[in-house]
């Protein structure tokens, strides 16, 4: 009897080739539609309609049953509340990730093992590579698309039940094959930026949650140039919407977003991209999560990511105490955020990683 594979099937083309390509290696593929939010506001930006007629389209095409279930209850407990808690708190949260760890490979996961499923299955771009001293999260193939940053909170329970179809693949190949099976879905945009808020103004969304503080707007020299709506409207690094215009420097280079002082709620703002406050080679990070198991020995020599997408970059963890990582790049590092994840990586193989605490 064939392997029952259950897919999470999000109306992308990402998924459906996944489904397409498990079906093709001989498994047998249910897939699952889920839905994590609901609002009273859901038809002002919500495409969850949409995505779920496409996971329809694409699993009467390849005759595949559809299952639909709702975790919205589930995703405000365990992803929602923290990510209005880290914003309350001056910080900048990645609910990408932790939805990962909460919703799709622990309660989809759980669903899909009661259907009966040995294995899950996601459109992600990343590899699972199975060794003596256990299995490994690999980097995707295709490096503009590497999702592993956002995998990284997985162990081993998760991997060793979980199949990533298009680690393998880039994205004009799974395109390809979508076109092909004429997926409607085929040349259908990735979903950007995060997920419960969608179009919607980030701004409008949080002051339905979260009371807004005003406060100063404060120039590294200490000079008063205007008033922000509230800290945890912005990001260190941040350049745009900030409202101050390169007239009240020294130059015509634009504003970044370099402290937020939470004590005296003044938002810090320096001129120009290679303001020094904006950069640093220290980090500590906490919250740490090791995939396969934690450095046998400190100072421990890897690779970094502080953001998606970023370049890997040299750094040292030199030392581990109390639950907090003590970390020195190489080279200096654009606007690390508390708040935000830093991936450690061994060459193709995610190690792990942990959230930024103080820079």
């Amino acid at each position: 009897m064939a392997k029952r594979v259950i897919v999470g099937m999000s109306g992308g083309v990402d998924s459906s080739v996944a489904a397409y390509l498990l079906q093709e290696q001989g498994y047998e593929v249910q897939c699952v539609f889920m839905k994590n939010w609901e609002d009273e506001d859901d038809e002002f930006y919500c495409s969850s309609e949409e995505d779920y007629s496409d996971a329809v389209q694409v699993c009467d095409l390849l005759d595949l049953p559809l299952h639909s279930v709702n975790f919205s209850k589930e995703y405000r407990e365990n992803v929602f509340k923290y990510f209005l808690t880290e914003y309350k708190s001056g910080r900048t949260p990645n609910p990408d990730v932790l939805c990962n760890k909460e919703i799709k490979f622990k309660f989809f996961l759980e669903y899909a093992l009661k259907l009966g499923a040995e294995a899950i299955a996601t459109g992600h771009y990343a590899r699972i590579f199975t060794s003596a001293g256990g299995i490994q999260l690999l980097k995707g193939i295709d490096k503009n698309k590497d999702q592993s940053y956002f995998l990284h909170l997985l162990g081993q329970n998760e991997l060793s039940k979980s199949i990533f179809p298009l680690g393998k693949m880039t994205k004009t190949e799974v395109r390809k094959i979508a076109r092909e099976q004429n997926f409607l879905n085929s040349d259908k945009k990735d979903s950007t930026g995060i997920c419960f808020i969608g179009e919607r103004d980030f701004k409008a969304f949080l002051q339905q949650y979260l009371p807004t503080q005003p406060g100063d707007i404060i120039t590294t020299e200490g000079k008063f140039v205007g008033q922000h709506d509230g800290l945890m409207y912005y990001t260190l690094g941040q350049r745009k919407g900030i409202g101050v215009g390169g007239g009240h420097g020294t130059t015509e280079e634009p504003w970044y977003v370099v402290k937020k002082d939470l004590d005296n709620n003044n938002l810090i703002i320096g001129q120009g991209h290679n303001h020094p406050g904006l950069y640093s080679k220290i980090l500590k990070a906490g919250q740490l999560h090791w995939i396969t198991f934690a450095p046998s020995k400190i100072p421990f020599e890897c690779t970094a990511k502080i953001r998606y997408r970023q370049k890997d970059q040299n750094c040292i963890i030199i030392a581990i105490e109390n639950g907090i990582a003590n970390i020195i790049f190489t080279e200096n590092q654009f606007a690390p955020t508390p708040g935000q994840s830093v991936v450690f990586y061994d060459g193709e193989q995610c190690l792990g990683g942990g959230i930024i605490e103080t820079i």
